[in-house]
């Protein structure tokens, strides 16, 4: 049982503007160069440490996960909504979605090759992120890679509407590129690389590599 609510009101929400939501972002990358490189760099890191299963968690509408496959992964979305899921089957349905929580994951320890959570974290509360970041540990095998992206900034804002005008009502939490490294030194993984970059995703987005550790 969730005390706060948070989880609830993020499905909740995303269920509600799932289709405005896929309609508004599923071009943003034809015009994010610094992003589609660095899903191209997760791509080849992938396919270095010996290829295998991928996995997208919080893949919302699975534009991501699609563009990896079209990359040559094994790849494969989670999210907490069913209604992102059902139109990420709708738009790629040769792709595999399921419906779950990062703070939860259910997958095997080590069952995957690489993991991406494409601002999918940004929901996620100070205090749930270390239990997170454990998951993410957990179930990438030992010198696997991960890319996370996230919006750069500081605090919180309650977001109560968007994506056409539709009700929602989720935290959006901006964090400091150090910041994030940090956790995610502090849960296994050796970080690799950050770069900060302006596109349609963000107005300023964070994007961090990073390596299970053995």
């Amino acid at each position: 049982m969730d005390a706060d609510g948070w989880v609830a009101d993020t499905r909740t929400s995303y269920d509600t503007v799932a289709v405005s939501y896929a309609d508004l972002v599923r071009d943003f990358l034809a015009t994010a160069p610094y992003e589609r490189a660095a899903l191209a760099l997760f791509a080849d890191l992938v396919r270095a440490a010996g290829d295998g299963p991928v996995v997208d968690v919080g893949c919302g509408t699975g534009r991501i996960t699609a563009h990896l496959h079209d990359l040559g992964l094994a790849v494969f979305g989670i999210d907490l909504s069913p209604g992102m899921l059902a139109v990420a089957r709708r738009d790629h349905p040769h792709l595999r979605f399921e419906v779950g929580s990062m703070t939860d994951l259910d997958l095997a320890d080590g069952s995957v090759a690489g993991l991406i959570a494409w601002y999918s974290l940004i929901h996620i509360p100070d205090q749930r992120l270390g239990q997170v970041l454990a998951h993410f540990r957990r179930v990438v095998r030992p010198g696997g890679p991960l890319l996370v992206g996230f919006h750069v900034g500081d605090g919180t804002t309650l977001k109560t509407q968007g994506y056409g005008g539709h009700p929602m009502k989720l935290h959006v939490h901006r964090r400091r590129p150090a910041e994030v490294a940090a956790w995610l030194r502090d849960n296994g993984f050796a970080v690799e690389a950050e770069m900060t970059v302006t596109s349609p995703e963000s107005k300023l987005g964070g994007i961090i590599f990073g390596r299970r550790e053995p």
